[in-house]
């Protein structure tokens, strides 16, 4: 079982930066990949970034790639994503999730993720 927290969040304006950490518990945390998603309101939720349980491979969505870098820090079990140059449409609340995938698999699927964070508010003005 693992459980994840969210953090990092809040409101800022266009061009800022701000670091989402993903603090997780259970001892098996570092023989999971993990990903973060975010959903806009009326929108479905996306796929944003994704690393393996080893860091050795990274995954980013077209639309933040250059700008977001996700990270991971197994002895602290935490995952983290800086984000840099906001824009207003990554408005969204940013959920961060686990899960026992293939290296080589598609990380972008949501699904493939057993557990779930509860979210953080991401809100960049113009």
């Amino acid at each position: 079982q693992v459980q994840l927290v969210e953090s990092g969040g809040g409101l800022v304006q266009a061009g800022d930066s701000l670091r989402l950490s993903c603090a997780a518990s259970g001892r098996t945390f570092s023989s999971y990949a993990c990903g973060w998603f975010r959903q806009a309101p009326g929108k479905e939720r996306e796929f944003v970034a994704a690393i393996s349980w080893s860091a050795g491979r990274t995954v980013y969505a077209d639309s933040v790639k250059g700008r977001f870098t996700i990270s991971r820090d197994n002895a602290k079990n935490t995952v983290y994503l800086q984000t840099n140059s906001l824009e207003p449409e990554d408005t969204a609340v940013y959920y961060c999730a686990a899960g026992k995938r293939p290296y080589w698999s598609d990380y972008s699927i949501a699904s493939g993720y057993d557990y779930w964070g509860q979210g953080t508010q991401v809100t960049v003005s113009s």
